[in-house]
């Protein structure tokens, strides 16, 4: 009697073993299909002959132009040097320490900015006037830059 109810659970599950089963074998084909489908759509070469694509392609490549990804420490750099014109170095030392404290990871980039803010300074303002506005900001890499802009 045991033997019998196996059999009939055994029944009772067949057509959703069945069918999971069938979806367990289709859907991966269907999904490697479709990927396969969507990555040969693409346009590869770089030119924007799909109709389809053209849209999105022109849409991403504006958006990036306009919104490119920079790095932080170009981003202050540019913000800096606009300080430091408007301004004066002074200023855009002081904000130049603050940015390095407020965010560290910007701490291997002090050097540098601080020479290229020296070696603008020496251009807007001359090597003598540049030089005054020297300080400890990032050791002495803004008069680093200052001499070097100099010689």
């Amino acid at each position: 009697m045991k033997h019998s109810t196996t059999q009939q659970t055994r029944r009772g599950r067949g057509p959703a073993r069945r069918i999971g089963r069938t979806l367990a074998f289709v859907l991966p084909v269907v999904l490697v299909l479709s990927g396969t489908l969507a990555v040969s759509r693409v346009n590869w070469s770089g030119g924007s002959s799909d109709p389809v694509l053209t849209a999105a392609d022109t849409a991403t490549s504006a958006g990036a132009s306009r919104t490119a990804k920079r790095a932080p420490q170009d981003v202050l750099r540019d913000k800096l040097l606009t300080e430091l014109q408007q301004e004066n170095p002074g200023v855009a030392l002081t904000h130049l320490q603050q940015a390095v404290d407020e965010r560290p990871s910007l701490a291997r980039h002090c050097a540098s900015l601080a020479r290229a803010l020296g070696q603008a300074a020496v251009r807007v303002y001359g090597p003598t006037r540049a030089q005054s506005y020297a300080r400890p900001v990032c050791d002495t890499a803004f008069a680093t830059g200052v001499a070097a802009a100099h010689s």
